[in-house]
């Protein structure tokens, strides 16, 4: 397993705390309990509805990942999702992009350390890397969140 943030290193109440913000709900799932809703399985975070589910092993990145989905999607959508949040490229751009923005709102973690991790854990960037992505090649990412919430990218 790569070393990135998981969260245990933050606690559940941070997060949970920066979800609220956004209308969601995190559940916390018993260690070694299946995460309900979670595409990729084993410790990745799950989604139904305006519920995010994550273990103490979850990956930081994956709970801001997961958060950012349904943060983008419109409430209509949104209500209704299940495991699968998308097949939009752009809307996935978006939630890489929120991400990462978000990171700064955990104690402990901030943008930088979520690159890091989200490079340990395998995202792939056309330019090779989430930073040179974020700096360089978010352009349509930023588009579509300033489109959807302007408070977003603040």
């Amino acid at each position: 397993m790569p070393d990135v943030l998981r969260i245990a290193d933050t606690g559940f109440a941070p997060c949970a705390q920066l979800l609220r913000g956004f209308g969601l709900d995190l559940q916390a799932v018993v260690d070694g309990e299946t995460i309900p809703g979670s595409y990729w399985g084993e410790c990745e975070a799950g989604l139904i509805g305006n519920t995010v589910y994550a273990r103490a092993d979850t990956p930081i990145h994956s709970l801001l990942h997961e958060a950012c989905h349904l943060i983008v999607m419109p409430a209509e959508r949104r209500a209704m999702v299940h495991t699968d949040a998308t097949d939009s490229i752009a809307e996935e751009d978006a939630t890489c992009y929120l991400q990462i923005v978000l990171a700064d709102r955990l104690p402990g973690v901030g943008r930088d350390r979520l690159m890091i991790d989200m490079d340990r854990w395998g995202y792939s960037f056309r330019l090779g890397s989430a930073r040179a992505w974020f700096e360089h090649d978010a352009e349509d990412a930023r588009a579509f969140l300033a489109a959807t919430d302007t408070r977003l990218l603040g």
